[in-house]
């Protein structure tokens, strides 16, 4: 019989994660990695990605490849990091020292109803390792979450992945702003572009 998996708090895990973040760029994934990050606190450094489905791991990777000196998280979750699996062997090939990917992984599509997503049976960690990203780990500890947030606010040997197992709660949406020219102001400051 197979061991049960602990599950973890988002929020708690998100705000570990970010408690002390410096200058960390953090990039959020559909949803409730959006709502996640921002229930940690709302930050100029913080590029919420509304309806980019799959994009958040390659949003982060472009940043990542732009702003080498800091580091870069991206948070998103299961369902949308299926969506875009492809990009493990994307950012595998760019190889870059300061690009974390946390993924939340609740087990389920939680932006259409909350159906299983395919993580139950997939195992995101091992695809990322197998897809080329040598730090790639399953976490199912608070204890870990620490390792992973001196990690993830430092630059490293190459990517991360780490995929944090989640509970499925539903909690309350705290909303960052919506407004376009703000989110295209966040990206343009994050790259260190002017944000005319």
């Amino acid at each position: 019989m197979s061991k049960p998996v602990n599950r973890l708090d988002r929020r708690a895990v998100v705000a570990r994660l970010l408690k002390d973040r410096g200058e960390a760029i953090v990039v959020t994934g559909l949803g409730s990695p959006t709502y996640d990050v921002a229930a940690a606190g709302d930050h100029d450094r913080n590029v919420y990605l509304w309806g980019a489905m799959g994009g958040c791991a390659v949003m982060a990777l472009g940043i990542a490849l732009a702003r080498p000196d800091t580091p870069v998280i991206a948070v998103t979750g299961d369902g949308e990091m299926l969506m875009g699996m492809g990009s493990f062997a994307t950012i595998a090939m760019q190889a870059p020292k300061n690009l974390t990917v946390v993924v939340l992984d609740n087990g389920l599509y939680g932006e259409t109803g909350g159906q299983a997503s395919h993580s139950v049976v997939a195992n995101l960690a091992a695809i990322a390792g197998a897809s080329g990203i040598a730090d790639a780990r399953a976490i199912d500890a608070m204890g870990d979450v620490e390792g992973l947030a001196a990690r993830a606010t430092a630059l490293g040997n190459g990517p991360c992945v780490a995929v944090v197992r989640i509970e499925q709660a539903e909690l309350e949406r705290v909303l960052p702003t919506r407004d376009g020219h703000a989110v295209r102001a966040r990206v343009r400051q994050s790259l260190g572009l002017s944000i005319d």
